[in-house]
């Protein structure tokens, strides 16, 4: 499994944007799809973008045009650039190593401690 810690949160006006960052160490981070997700309150974990080991990505609707993730191997790192964000975007976020299996997405090791989003009105 890998090691997980996610940096980069804060607290940002609505239309703002941030740049989170998850590093990665234990594993090899190369050939591992990563996913960032995002826990509000009261509400399940949601994976909102997917970046495969070759580069491709996936979002979420409630994201899409809006988030870019992106990864480099060389620095075992994945990142989330936010841009238009809204109050809704509100959460605590997490990345893990992901594979989607038996109809679902599934992560593969333990969370980190997630890193804080707060979008203001």
């Amino acid at each position: 499994q890998v090691h997980l810690v996610e940096s980069g949160g804060g607290l940002v006006q609505a239309g703002g944007s941030l740049r989170l960052s998850c590093a990665a160490s234990g594993s090899a981070f190369r050939i591992n799809t990563m996913g960032w997700y995002r826990q509000a309150p009261g509400k399940e974990r949601e994976l909102v973008a997917v970046v495969f080991s070759g580069g491709s990505t996936k979002y979420a609707d409630s994201v899409k045009g809006r988030f870019t993730i992106s990864r480099d191997n060389a620095e075992n790192a994945v990142y989330l650039q936010m841009s238009s964000l809204k109050p809704e975007d509100t959460a605590v976020y997490y990345c893990n190593a992901i594979g989607f299996l038996d109809t679902r997405w599934r992560s593969f090791n333990s969370w980190g401690q997630g890193t804080q989003v707060t979008v203001s009105s």
